[in-house]
């Protein structure tokens, strides 16, 4: 599943590309019912908040988009090749065309329903209406692991699978330690990185964790070659050595996801940090 950082790209792309101009919207694969009671409208905004996409179209059509595990989205230059049948969006411009494929959500809905959208989920590091203190109160009164409670959308808007180890790796934190005994400090690095992380995630189109003494050109290494891209520190590096300390990345099932740790960078606390508050 695509993490927020994509969602966020993919709503500059629409705007790039759509913003402003009318779209010729229609479904090829005929489940978006609604695509003729937008062909012709103007793409007035675009909107992301954490795996959820939001497309304005006038000034209260909202289509909602999640990609879900299988969604997928292309852009091309006009003329458009024909659609075939798995398209379940596409508009299209003189100049340029989107296909939408495979999402779990493709909908039209209201101001209301967009906003309880957001209503349910957590802050998004990439959204300047994010409050970090709102996340915080929510992982300090849980006894659910801090790498779990990453992964809620309810505390945590956008971070996934490869944010939620990497970040949890930089700043030496157990995975498995609760959310209850992660501190003020601890937290407000975590979530400043997360912001720097994944603005560079947008920028780049991709996931770079490394830092610049721990890049293939900084340590003689070959570079990483993986589907995800992006040089990362322990995401699907299963017993491959840690690139601080060389202990062997391990791997285990949590909240029906693969968890990456070092266990050497991130070891158990000894005794629980204190809380405040």
């Amino acid at each position: 599943m695509p993490e927020g950082h994509t969602i966020h790209r993919l709503a500059q792309d629409y705007a790039t590309h759509f913003q402003g101009r009318q779209a010729h919207v229609t479904s090829p694969q005929g489940k978006f019912t609604a695509a003729p009671l937008l062909t012709g409208a103007e793409l007035t905004r675009t909107e992301a908040h954490g795996k959820h996409l939001f497309l304005r179209f006038r000034e209260s059509d909202w289509i909602h988009i999640h990609l879900g595990l299988f969604g997928k989205v292309t852009f091309g230059d006009a003329p458009a090749p024909p659609p075939t049948d798995t398209v379940r969006l596409r508009l299209a411009n003189p100049d340029s065309y989107v296909d939408l494929r495979g999402p779990t959500t493709c909908a039209l809905i209201t101001d209301a329903e967009k906003q309880a959208v957001h209503d349910r989920l957590g802050p998004d590091p990439l959204r300047p209406d994010a409050d970090p203190d709102r996340a915080y109160a929510r992982i300090r009164r849980s006894r659910t692991t801090i790498a779990a409670l990453l992964m809620d959308q309810k505390v945590v808007a956008g971070v996934g699978n490869v944010y939620r180890a990497e970040v949890l790796f930089r700043h030496h934190v157990d995975p498995y330690r609760p959310g209850r005994d992660v501190t003020p400090s601890e937290w407000d690095a975590i979530w400043a990185d997360l912001v720097a992380l994944m603005r560079e995630g947008v920028r780049n189109n991709r996931i770079d964790t490394v830092r610049p003494e721990h890049t293939p050109e900084a340590m003689g290494r070959p570079p990483r070659v993986d589907d995800h891209g992006g040089e990362v520190y322990v995401y699907r590096r299963t017993a491959l050595p840690c690139h601080v300390c060389g202990t062997d990345i391990r791997t285990a099932g949590l909240a029906a996801r693969n968890l990456f740790w070092c266990p050497t960078c991130q070891q158990p606390a000894r005794t629980g940090p204190a809380r405040t508050g």
